[in-house]
């Protein structure tokens, strides 16, 4: 299964990478820079095939991969130095080089990268929702966190919510679904947000203000899905299933405490009684089971309802349109999690590198196939968009080396007249290699601590 799980990874990361360097590729061409090779994976090529002057390759770790450009790679060499004398005395550089280029056309091949990314993810999310897709989710009803660690306050408790409550509106936006609630509570945290409760049929007014999880840069406010205890199916041989359970039973207590939900059921377990005794009703009648301190701690075998529907399959404009809104959304909240990072947040658990990346690209699959192949298809999808936009911010953040920075380097050249001087570009391209190694050597860091920690 971890095999698969990498392999569906490195597949996902490459086709993230490929849309990338396609749009570093194709502008390249636009505006005529010769291109030498284009590779998918680094190492040494497995396969190549030159085809017009270019050499396509499959590098041996299909991880990353480049568009090599004709002098594009010669910042700080002697041939650098040879045609930057040539243009600060008015002589072009060899026709086709991309220090021939202007700094419009290098901004153009610069920028394309990061955008073919943002183009891609709206491909992937307007594909989605022209399909149609099934959701499994919960309802928007919630059990304080504070029930399950007594003692401990949370900021839903300081805001006046009860287990019970039915969250129907957050900041003006409507709440139909559980995960309404997290994603609208992560985005926002410690900002103070008025949120509408329906509680035993009367409507009120609270304002919570979300902590923020140093783990991972989200809000949270103490709060966990209710699920009621009706069985959504039994797996076969296990103990449920030779007690006599069955998918539609309601559970409705555990040895003698009435249950509303299934974190009651959790909290009883918790205790690890010697035995477990479950009254359950079926179609109007009452039964009882029992477990042994066995069954019930290594697996009962039972998952309970959720809520499931499927959203429309929209025509095609709708489709785009419902993408592009998608992207941008999660355009904009990438942009202000950035903000998190000097908020003094766990960043060894909040930034992940591509090893763990991969690892849950393919973890997200292997889940999604589980449930059948659409659902599969659509988690690798959902996540691939994500990524992908997040390349998207990540290449256009000033930073030496990448691509943001190079845009900067080359906007200064635009408005000077001339190309910086050889040991600027030494220097900001120096400065680049230890930021990006620095970072990629963290994340790698974080990764190893994030898989010893599983």
């Amino acid at each position: 299964m971890l095999l698969i799980k990498i392999i569906l990874g490195l597949l996902g990361l490459g086709v993230v990478v490929f849309v990338h360097e396609l749009g570093h590729f194709l502008a390249a061409r636009l505006v005529k820079i010769d291109v030498d090779a284009f590779s998918i994976g680094w190492g040494n090529p497995i396969w190549k095939k030159k085809i017009r002057g270019v050499e396509y390759r499959l590098g041996m770790f299909p991880v990353g991969g480049y568009c090599k450009m004709k002098g594009a790679a010669d910042y700080g060499t002697a041939e650098y130095k040879e045609a930057w004398e040539n243009m600060r005395n008015g002589v072009k550089s060899e026709s086709g080089s991309y220090l021939a280029a202007s700094p419009a056309a290098r901004i153009l091949v610069s920028f394309c990268g990061p955008f073919f990314n943002l183009i891609f993810a709206v491909l992937l999310l307007s594909v989605l929702w022209g399909v149609g897709f099934e959701i499994n989710t919960l309802e928007n009803r919630i059990i304080l966190a504070s029930e399950i660690a007594p003692g401990e306050i949370y900021p839903a408790d300081d805001a006046g919510f009860q287990t019970g409550d039915r969250i129907i509106e957050i900041a003006g936006r409507e709440i139909s679904y559980f995960h309404e609630v997290q994603e609208n509570i992560a985005l926002n945290p410690e900002k103070e947000l008025p949120v509408t409760v329906e509680r035993n049929g009367e409507i009120l007014q609270l304002n919570v203000k979300p902590a923020l999880d140093k783990t991972s840069g989200a809000g949270k406010i103490g709060v966990y899905f209710w699920t009621d205890p009706v069985i959504e199916s039994v797996k076969p041989g296990s103990p449920a299933q030779r007690a006599g359970l069955a998918p539609k039973d309601v559970i409705t207590s555990a040895n003698g405490v009435t249950l509303r939900n299934t974190l009651d059921l959790t909290k009883i377990v918790g205790q690890e009684p010697d035995n477990l005794v479950l009254e359950y009703r079926r179609n109007g009648s009452s039964g009882q089971v029992q477990f042994s301190r066995d069954d019930y701690i290594n697996d009962l075998g039972l998952t309970w309802a959720v809520v499931s529907y499927r959203t429309p399959s929209l025509s095609f404009p709708s489709a785009v349109v419902k993408g592009i809104q998608e992207s941008w959304k999660t355009l904009t909240a990438s942009v202000k999690s950035l903000r998190l990072l000097f908020m003094g947040i766990d960043l060894t658990q909040a930034v992940s590198g591509p090893v763990r990346i991969t690892y849950m690209i393919g973890d997200l699959a292997t889940q999604g196939f589980g449930q059948g192949v659409g659902i599969g298809l659509r988690y690798i999808a959902e996540f691939i968009a994500l990524i992908s936009i997040a390349l998207c911010i990540m290449n256009l953040l000033p930073l030496p080396i990448i691509d943001g920075g190079m845009i900067v380097l080359f906007f200064v050249e635009m408005i000077r007249g001339k190309p910086a001087h050889p040991k600027v570009i030494s220097v900001f391209q120096t400065c680049g290699m230890v930021i990006i190694f620095s970072l990629l050597v963290f994340a790698v860091f974080g990764d190893i601590l994030y898989f010893v920690h599983r």
